[in-house]
Formats: C-alpha cells, structure tokens, sequence
C-alpha cells in the first residue's frame, strides 16, 4: 500500500500546484479578473472529467497488463512535453474575449501532464484493488485530496516566495519524473498480479453500501449531483467573494481549500459526517449565506469571509457527506469517481458559461444554495421512506424523527432561498 499511496499523494499535490503556478503565468496577461480564474477552474474540471473516464475506460475494457502498458505511455509523452512554461505567443493582442484563448493556452502548455495526473487516484485506486483484495481503497481518495491541499497552501507560502517561475515549473517537471517511477512501481505490482486473471474478474468485496447488487439509477444520479452542487457553490462563492472583497489569489485559494478539506474529512472515514448535526448547521449555512448577500458590501470585510467560507464549507461537507454514503462496491469505483468529476464539470460549465448566458447578474450562489437545500430534503425522504439506515432497530425509530425535524425545518428555509434567488 505505501507504493500506491506515495504515487497518488504525489499525482494529487502535481495535480493542484500546478493551477496556481500556471495562473501566475497567465493572470497578469488577461487582467487578473475573476471570469479568468473561472475559466482556468473550468479547464481544470473539464481535464479532471477527461482522466477519470480514461481511467474508468482503461479499468473497464482491458486486462491488467494492457492497462499498466498503456498508462505508462502516456506518462512518457507527459514527460516528454516538459517544461509546461506557456509561450508568450499566447498573449492577448486586442480585448476580445480571452475564454477560447485561455483554454488553448492552458491545452497545449499543461493538456497532457494534467490528463495523466488527473486519472491517477481512480486508476490507481482500481490497481490496488486488484493487488489488496477485501481492503477498502476509498481512504486513498481522501490521500489525495491532502495532497491537494497541500499543494494550494503550500504554493503562495514557500514556492512563490522562494522560486521564481521558471524554476517553479522546473522543479515541478522533476517531480513529475518522481511521480512516473512511482507509476512504474505500481504498474509492476499489478502485472504480477494481473498474471492469469481475466478482463473482468472480480473484486473482493470490502466494507460498501450495496455489495451484492449495482448501483441503483438514483444513486448514480446523486452521483452526479451531489458534486455538481458543490462545485457550483464552490466557483460561485468565489465570484461573489471575489466581487464584494477583492480580486487577490488567497481568495480563491481559500474556497478550493475549502471545498477540497471536506473531501477529505468526508471519505477519510464515515464516523466525521453526521447527517443530523450537519442537517442543522446547513441549515444555518444556507440563512447566513442569504442574509449575507442581501447585506453585500454593507457586511465588514472579515464576516463576509467568515459567513462565505463557512457556510460553502458546510454545504460541501453535506454533498461530500451523503455522496460518502452512496460510494458502491469497488467493482463499479472507477464509474463512481467518473460521475464525481462528471459532476464538477457541470457545476464548473454553469457558472462559467450558462448563468452569463442566462442571467443579468450573479445569481449562481443563490441557485446553489437552492439546489444544496433541495438534494438533501431529498435524500432525507428517501431515507425516510426505504429505511436505508437501520443498522439497529432500536435507532431506527429515532432517526426517523429527527429526519421529519430536519425535513420541517428545511423546507421552508429552501422556500426563503427560492425566494433570494429570484428576488436578490
């Protein structure tokens, strides 16, 4: 397990520095506004889109062996389109609008390192499973997300301010050879493995919501929307924290943080995720939010960050939260973190390319807010009705009230968002 677990922290935190190194190449050339921090987080979604569903493509359609092979290519043709320092060539020349222009840049100076770092936490999840039988390899995930963080924190405090760009990026090229032997490692643990075992052999089962049977269809949609909202609410807080505070880059640090720490509290272990007290604090999240909004500029500079960060963190804890509850047998992982980047995705595509198209103003946050009140009075009333938590039938009874408390007194505050949403 430390191979795998090495390789993933390493593909995680090259992963997510690289977005604030590649913005402090580009922002100075498109302005510095938030639409440019949107669009890079927009690429970003889309790119993470791309290597989950190789990832699940691979795991799904060829034997253990092939997958390790080709893999292995693709991190030699990342290698080899090192360094990922853009060209000047893509500075803007006139004011037009510079979302085509950012994407491509972003394309051809990072595309294929970005894709192949964003398959390795559900590829290599799916390797250990194959090579760790009946153990769970969803803390992994969590793993990753650390590295993440740790990469977005550690990039204004000690690479900014000790490396100059250049050597930035040289030094991130470095560490992605580091990140390809750790690949070859792992590849050589699974074609040992691999010996003998067919396409779709199965996976032990280990500790799962329904190992005996595939996810059902509602659950595959929460898949997919549970991540949307978060996403959504994560690029819209942004904005809006962005517009009423100021345009620096700790802000938009701070949010992904944010919303990245809940992944990991959330899939570290199902012991820090309470559907009950984090039912109430949403609700207070969602109140505060709204009121927040409401009084805009007026709020002092601290108690906007206090009530924006802490109620997106609050929202992504309940999306994270409940989309833990729902993870399915690691036979179907690569499909389940498909739908999770799937999900991002199209939060990332709403707010940075729909609500501009549909709206007259930032109302993202208000839909989002709406959407986070709405999915979980869903999933309480489908826990209300199937009874999916009755682990001891003594509890039974009492999860069942404070499910009807929770679903009285949510609705109507998902009504008062409703009405921000339409009225603000």
């Amino acid at each position: 397990m430390p191979v795998y677990a090495l390789t993933i922290f390493t593909g995680a935190f090259l992963l997510f520095l690289v977005q604030p190194l590649i913005a402090k190449y580009i922002l100075p050339w498109f302005g510095g506004a938030p639409s440019v921090w949107t669009t890079c987080m927009l690429f970003f979604q889309l790119l993470l889109l791309g290597g989950y569903a190789y990832a699940h493509f691979l795991a799904r359609w060829f034997k253990p062996r092939t997958q390790a092979i080709i893999h292995l290519v693709l991190v030699a043709a990342a290698l080899a389109l090192l360094p990922i320092i853009p060209s000047d060539s893509w500075k803007p020349s006139d004011g037009s609008d510079p979302t085509l222009r950012i994407l491509g840049l972003l394309l051809v100076s990072i595309g294929m390192p970005y894709f192949v770092l964003a398959a390795t936490s559900p590829l290599l999840q799916h390797w250990f499973s194959r090579t760790h039988p009946g153990v769970s390899p969803f803390r992994l995930y969590a793993l990753s997300n650390v590295g993440s963080v740790l990469a977005l924190l550690s990039f204004p405090v000690y690479f900014e301010t000790h490396f100059t760009r250049t050597q930035s990026a040289r030094l991130w090229g470095w560490a992605l050879a580091a990140y390809a032997a750790g690949c070859i490692f792992c590849a050589l643990k699974l074609w040992r493995a691999g010996k003998g075992a067919g396409k779709k052999s199965e996976i032990q089962k280990t500790e799962t919501s329904t190992p005996d049977s595939p996810p059902s269809f509602v659950n595959r949609i929460l898949w997919l929307l549970l991540p949307a909202c978060a996403s959504t609410l994560l690029l819209a807080t942004t904005n809006m924290v962005c517009q009423e505070v100021a345009v620096i880059p700790f802000l938009w640090i701070l949010p992904l943080t944010l919303y990245l720490l809940s992944f990991i509290i959330c899939f570290d272990s199902p012991r820090w995720y309470g559907r009950f007290p984090f039912g109430l604090a949403l609700i207070l999240a969602i109140g505060g939010i709204s009121w927040m909004v409401f009084e805009g500029i007026a709020a002092s500079l601290y108690l906007q960050l206090f009530v924006y960060s802490g109620g997106l963190f609050i929202c992504c804890m309940v999306c994270h939260g409940e989309l833990y509850r729902l993870r399915p047998d690691p036979r179907h992982l690569t499909g389940f973190y498909l739908m999770i980047a799937a999900g991002g995705a199209l939060g990332g595509i709403f707010v940075a390319v729909i609500a501009p198209l549909i709206f007259n103003n930032y109302y993202e946050l208000q839909w989002g807010l709406l959407i986070c009140g709405a999915l979980f009075l869903i999933i309480l009333a489908r826990a209300w009705k199937t009874g999916d938590e009755k682990p001891r039938q003594k509890k039974r009874a009492e999860k069942v009230r404070w499910s009807r408390r929770l679903v009285l007194a949510g609705g109507p505050l998902c009504l008062v968002a409703l009405g921000v949403a339409f009225w603000l």
